[in-house]
């Protein structure tokens, strides 16, 4: 009998066969989706539960994951521990760094980011659910919606991600009640309806069980709506990264050699083309495409998430940080933003302290200039407040350095957020949405004067700087810095002395005695001082200013050499002694709060200039060495 043969349909080789296989894969696409809610929801049992069902998890993890629900007498499979991996989490039986999983179904290819429940670990959840695109909120059946359920809702709303299924999980625990399901699945829609979210989908399921995970439940037969996986598969996502306008920050310049001058990074958003026109940000240089370089070769075009290094036609200059733009789609820049603020460290946020801002390949400094209001989670109320606590989110405007290049987070998630770093522990203490750019920002611009500092100097004949004076309370500060000012004053010299206590009683007496208003009241006598050594005087700044991000942000403020910390090291036994205020008996008994040395600390300066002691010196001789400083300086 003749074999059959199609026309057309030749048997495939084994590369036409793996080309396909890679094409099956791309068509089923990838959902990036996090588990979060509070603490003991079950968010790692669900995810080990989707990974069994599923036939995904190997013998030997299988095996692993026996011995240890036996070692801790679970009384069955603990499917947590396929994703609880670290030694921690399995004693404690918690979820403490972010956990990722991949798994696969016929219909789709998944990244699961199991995050923790715990309130002190919500910058783990924040930072996991940064890179999703779906969430799977958890509530326990038995508590309901919880304080943490909402701070977690809030957070996803704020992070833009539109979708999200509440699984209503460890419904056999109350006995499969339809009326406490549909209780909880309305009190969260009463209170999802001030967030963002496009659509949520409440589902009631049992992660230990496997009720309504994968298949649907013997049990809710009152359920009509679909399993948790049967909506993963079918969610829709809409990714618009090559939709939005190019954006490409620039994380390194390529210099292999002589020859070769390369731009590399990975394209945040958009499409570029070999030969297109692009601006460079913030300069605002044009230039045009040469090539598109990467390691397989050139490209005629990059598209989102493709790493590539971009060379120029013209000789421009472009460095780290910079960002690249077509010009009929160009970002904003601006150095005053509006921007929703996270806050993560126990250390809570001071408007006017001085952080590191990250955004993209960006770093400046900046500093939160006012706090608008701070979000109570419980029911979106708007909150006044001067700080923000640990977890606490707030509405923020931000001042920076130098002009940030950005686009509105809910334009670009890439180029339009940011984290804030402490200056002196490199902890990562925020996260931050930016909302928008201030107008003021823009409106606002320097008047150049005909006369400057140095045509100001050079009329008084000295050299103008700050001797910035810190220490507790009754060091001697104000004593030094008098009897400093007199001596400078016989010499001829052009000064003036701000004194803490003076200041209190006019530009600063709005203030308290807080962190935020100490703050705050540092950067207001610093900018005060910088304004008169502009104006060609020696000024003495005699505060205990007891923080050193505040000193340090007064040193930034000055140009090379202006800027002279004496530190008054008093011993804290003397200065109690001494007492010439009666201000630490007061604080001893109570009351005076916050007071320096007895219930708010004293950060010592790590590299003062200059270090004295009232204790080993009288103030006249204490004096003399400081002028002998000033002397070496040429500053009289």
């Amino acid at each position: 009998m003749p074999q059959l043969r199609v026309v057309g349909k030749e048997p495939q080789t084994a590369s036409e066969r793996v080309d396909a296989q890679v094409a099956a894969e791309e068509r089923r696409g990838l959902l990036r989706f996090l588990t979060c809610g509070s603490v003991d929801d079950g968010k790692s049992t669900l995810i080990g539960r989707l990974l069994y069902d599923s036939s995904l998890v190997y013998e030997d993890q299988i095996r692993s994951v026996e011995r240890d629900s036996r070692r801790a007498g679970a009384g069955g499979l603990d499917l947590s521990l396929l994703v609880d991996g670290l030694q921690a989490e399995r004693e404690q039986k918690i979820t403490i760094d972010v956990a990722y999983r991949y798994f696969s179904t016929p219909r789709r290819k998944f990244i699961v980011a199991d995050t923790p429940g715990h309130v002190q670990y919500t910058c783990n959840m924040a930072t996991g659910a940064s890179n999703c695109d779906f969430a799977v909120l958890l509530v326990d059946a038995r508590t309901g919606v919880l304080t943490q359920t909402r701070r977690h809702a809030c957070i996803l709303s704020l992070l833009g991600i539109p979708r999200i299924a509440l699984a209503v999980n460890k419904m056999d625990l109350v006995n499969f009640d339809e009326a406490r399901f549909d209780a909880i699945a309305a009190d969260f829609a009463s209170f999802a309806a001030g967030l963002k979210f496009e659509q949520v989908v409440a589902i009631p399921v049992s992660a230990l069980k496997g009720d309504n995970v994968i298949a649907p439940s013997a049990h809710m037969h009152w359920y009509h709506g679909p399993t948790l996986l049967g909506h993963l598969e079918t969610v829709e996502i809409s990714r618009a990264g090559n939709a939005r306008p190019f954006r490409f920050p620039v994380q390194w310049v390529n210099r292999p050699d002589h020859d070769f001058r390369g731009y590399a990074g990975t394209v945040a958003s958009g499409t570029v083309k070999a030969g297109d026109e692009v601006v460079i940000h913030p300069s605002g240089k044009r230039a045009h495409i040469a090539r598109i370089v990467t390691a397989d070769g050139d490209l005629d075009e990059a598209h989102a998430g493709d790493a590539v290094t971009l060379t120029f036609a013209e000789e421009v200059d472009v460095s780290r940080g910079d960002m690249i733009a077509l010009p009929d789609a160009q970002p904003s820049a601006a150095d005053q933003i509006a921007a929703y603020v996270v806050w993560f460290h126990e250390e809570q946020m001071l408007p006017g302290r001085t952080y590191l801002l990250k955004c993209g390949c960006q770093t400046t400094t900046a500093t939160v200039s006012s706090l608008k209001y701070k979000l109570n989670v419980d029911n979106l109320d708007h909150v006044a407040g001067k700080t923000l606590e640990l977890n606490e989110t707030g509405a923020c405007n931000l001042t920076t350095a130098k002009a940030l290049v950005f686009d509105p987070y809910a334009e670009n998630h890439e180029t339009g957020s940011f984290i804030l770093i402490d200056r002196f522990t490199n902890a990562t203490v925020a996260a931050g949405m930016i909302e928008f750019g201030l107008r003021r920002a823009t409106n606002i611009q320097w008047q150049e004067l005909y006369v400057d500092k140095a045509a100001r100097a050079q009329l008084k004949h000295q050299q103008p700087c700050v001797l910035w004076f810190t220490g507790l309370s009754g060091a001697g500060k104000s004593t030094i810095a008098n009897t400093l000012e007199k001596q400078l004053h016989a010499l001829g010299r052009h000064t003036y002395m701000l004194d803490g206590d003076n200041i209190r009683h006019g530009l600063n007496k709005d203030l308290g005695f807080t962190d935020a208003d100490r703050v705050e009241n540092i950067r207001r006598v610093a900018e005060t001082a910088r304004l008169f050594v502009d104006a060609g005087l020696i000024v003495m700044v005699s505060f205990i200013s007891p923080f050193r991000s505040e000193r340090r942000m007064a040193r930034d403020l000055f140009g090379e050499g202006e800027f002279i910390e004496v530190f008054v090291d008093t011993p804290l036994a003397l200065c109690e002694s001494r007492d010439p205020k009666g201000l630490y008996r007061k604080a001893r008994a109570g009351l005076i709060r916050n007071f320096t040395g007895i219930d708010s600390a004293y950060e010592p300066p790590e590299h003062a200039e200059l270090t004295v002691d009232t204790s080993e010196s009288s103030a006249d001789a204490l004096t003399e060495r400081i002028l002998a400083e000033l002397r070496r300086r040429h500053i009289v």
